[in-house]
This record gives structure tokens, sequence and C-alpha cells, in this order.
């Protein structure tokens, strides 16, 4: 799966990922009164208008970028319906041949590491048969309960050769209350906690390589907000893909991506979610209005291609 990642970001010269992070507030009031006649103002009701939601932007950006990054958390809170439109946009979106990078952060050990490995990315058991439950390509893991909680994962992404992306320095602000903290790394000093982190993930690539290609099944998530630090994992890290978020909303731009690419321009997929799927309530979409914010989304996207093109020398 790796490789298809790799091989649609070069078709596409868009090294993007759209994050599907629906809410209520960011759903045109149409599609939210469309839902709500039908199944009332209940969970089910919010739970059609995240999809209906989703699925017009999908439609408006399937030919533009490689991949779609769901964060499951604003799907859980609608309950079971919620899950429901969870898994119908993680299935609508492999219909439009997108990769699917199921942002579940999952962090466990044991057999329930293992249960979230198979639930998203793996068949589960029953009776005799096996069966697909979510289904996404890649997912995000939180390594910070150590291999327990990341080796169900990596014996996941051998057998079905898809991949995960490894927590190792976020984009959120207080993430250096614990990421940056200086640990011991040996007799030779300290090194910052997400530099040791990113030498494990560094070990988990070498370990876990497709048959062919450059890049591992084991990616890295380091935030946008933190260039400096991406160049230095870039170096860690020569045989995983990283996963950028913060870009847009969150302060991150295309000047400051440069160092999370390789030397060929590859290595890197940004990640954008409201500043996409919420462009028409920005003032520079505004024109689109709410009827047409899946065609906001779609201009959104072509700016943020030319953004990253031309940090990158590409346009």
């Amino acid at each position: 799966m790796i490789n298809k990642l790799i091989a649609k970001i070069q078709k596409m010269n868009a090294p993007i990922v759209v994050g599907l992070d629906p809410m209520m507030k960011f759903v045109p009031e149409h599609i939210r009164n469309a839902a709500f006649a039908e199944h009332g103002e209940t969970l089910e009701g919010a739970a059609e208008a995240i999809w209906q939601y989703n699925k017009g932007i999908v439609d408006a950006i399937c030919d533009l970028v490689p991949a779609v990054k769901p964060q499951i958390a604003m799907y859980e809170q609608f309950g079971l319906p919620g899950l429901t439109a969870f898994k119908k946009t993680v299935d609508y979106c492999r219909e439009k041949d997108l990769v699917v990078i199921g942002d579940v952060k999952r962090g466990d050990i044991g057999s329930t590491s293992e249960a979230y490995a198979v639930g998203h990315l793996g068949k589960v058991q029953t009776g005799d048969s096996r069966h697909y439950g979510f289904n996404e390509d890649f997912v995000t893991v939180n390594p910070y309960l150590g291999s327990d909680g990341v080796n169900p994962f990596l014996k996941i992404c051998d057998e079905e050769k898809k991949g995960i992306f490894v927590l190792v320095k976020t984009s959120n602000p207080s993430s250096g209350e614990l990421q940056d903290r200086m640990v011991k790394d040996g007799p030779d000093g300290e090194k910052p906690l997400y530099e040791i982190v990113g030498g494990m993930v560094a070990a988990w690539a070498r370990e876990h390589m497709p048959e062919t290609g450059n890049y591992s099944y084991v990616g890295a998530v380091v935030g946008a907000t933190y260039p400096e630090q991406g160049r230095i994992l870039r170096e860690i890290m020569p045989g995983s893909f990283i996963l950028v978020p913060g870009y847009g909303a969150q302060g991150g731009r295309g000047a400051d991506l440069v160092h999370f690419f390789d030397r060929d321009g590859l290595g890197a997929i940004v990640n954008s979610s409201r500043g996409i799927i919420a462009a028409y309530q920005q003032e520079q979409y505004a024109r689109y209005g709410s009827q047409c914010y899946a065609d906001a989304s779609r201009a959104a996207v072509l700016a943020m291609r030319e953004d990253i093109g031309a940090a990158l020398g590409r346009s």
C-alpha cells in the first residue's frame, strides 16, 4: 500500500491528504436540514448529515489528491450511527481509489492492541470465516506504551501489505511537555524523547519493508508546526514516509515543509483538515457559499497544491 500511495502522489503531483474531520458546525445548513427532516435531530440525523457532507467533498477532490484521513473521534461522538458514517466514508473513499489513512491513534498492549490492529487493518475471525472490519489502508498508532502496543500492527502490516504512521512529534502546542523532554540515551548523553522514538520507528521500518521500493510500511507523524524537528527526524528515519499534520489552520505553510521531504521530493504527505473541508467558511472562499461548499474545498486543495509545489520547486 505504501507503493500505491507513492505512485498516486507522483501521478497527481500532490503530496496531500485531506482530513475528513467533520463537525456539525462545518456541515452546511441545507445538508443538516435534509438529514434532520428524514431522521429528526437525533444521532442518526447527525450521522446522515456528516456522511452526505463527506460524500460531497470526496466527489469534489478525489481526482486531485491521493489520500484522505478520517479522524474517528469526529464520528464516535455520534455513537453507533457515527461509526456507521465512518465506515460508509471509508468504503466510499476506497471505491474512489483514494488511499484511506484511519486517524485512530490507537495505543494499547497485548490482545487489546491486536484487536485494534485486526479491526482497522486486518480481518477478524467469525467462526470459520474472516472479515474486514473498518478496512483502512493505514492507521495512526501511539507508541508511548512501548513496542507491546506497536508489534500487533506490524504483524498485520506484513500480512495485509498495509501501513501505519507512528506518532513521533505531534503538531499540538503542548507536545513538547513530553516529547521534547531530554532522556538519557546510553552512556553518551541525552536526547529529546521524540528523537528516541524516531530511532525506534527507523528500526521498525528497516524490518518491515515491501518487496520493492525505498519506503517501509512503517511511517511517522511529525507536525508541520515543528520544521526543525522535521529536518532532524527526516535524517533519523530515512525509510519512513512522514505524515505531516498542522498545515493551514494550525499554522504550517508550504515553505516550512521542505525538510520533511527527501531529495527526490518524496517521503512526506501533508494533511489539511478544516482548511479544506470547511473552506467555504473562510473569507477567501466565501464567494462559493454554503450550497457550493464542495467547490470551495476543491479550490482550497488546488491552492494547497500550488503552495507546496512552489516550496518544493515544482511550479
